[in-house]
This record gives C-alpha cells, structure tokens and sequence, in this order.
C-alpha cells in the first residue's frame, strides 16, 4: 500500500491549524468573534499573505471538524466586511464537505454561521 507523502506545505498549514484551533477553544465567549486579521496578529503570523494563511488554517481545521462530527471552529472568525459573516470560502467548503446547502450571505448563512458559532462556543473544552 502506498502511503501519501505529505509536503512541507501541508505540514506548515496542519501546524498553523492547530495553533489558531488552540488559541481558539481558549477564548472566554466574550472575546469572540474574531476577525481575520485578529486571529493572524494573535498567530503573530507576518507579511505576506497573512491572511492567506489563516483561511488555510481555518479551511484544515473545517475538514477535521466535519470527519469528526464537531461544529465548525472557523466559525468563531469572520470578515470585517460582512456584517458579522465569515468568509464566502466558509460556506463553500461547508457545501463542499456536505454540511450546508445555502448561499452565502442571507437568512441561512445567517443562521448556519450562528449554529455553527454557538455549538463551536459550547463544544469549546475551555469554556
């Protein structure tokens, strides 16, 4: 059987997946929800692309919730720019792993994302 060879790539973002999931579950409820740009200043990650980074963090860390049946932790970050929403790439990924069926933006991103935000708020080991 042969075995996939995991890159040094894949390996980076798996490590920031498990620092920005760290940092996460160790928020109090009131320092939720973050930005972006919050969670990458808080991974202390740097120019370039650092955003970039913290939506393959976040992406990594929506693919184990979802094989172990956990809410999305990605919900506890969101744009600056959509009214309180995460990303678009939030709602396609959760499409894409069989978890939602919406659009992104509207009444059922509204709600998904506010499931998804208050299970992950709950499920939290550190609340």
């Amino acid at each position: 059987m042969e075995s996939k060879k995991i890159t040094a790539a894949e390996v980076a973002v798996a490590s920031r997946a498990n620092d920005a999931r760290t940092l996460l579950h160790g928020l109090r409820p009131d320092d939720v929800p973050l930005t972006y740009q919050q969670l990458a200043d808080r991974l202390q990650l740097q120019p370039p692309l650092t955003i970039h980074r913290v939506v393959q963090a976040l992406e990594w860390t929506m693919r184990e919730d979802a094989a172990a049946g956990r809410p999305f932790i990605a919900a506890l970050v969101v744009s600056r720019a959509r009214g309180g929403l995460p990303a678009p790439g939030f709602f396609d990924l959760a499409k894409r792993l069989g978890r939602y069926q919406g659009g992104e933006r509207g009444p059922a991103a509204r709600a998904f994302h506010a499931d998804q935000f208050y299970a992950s708020c709950v499920f939290s080991p550190a609340r």
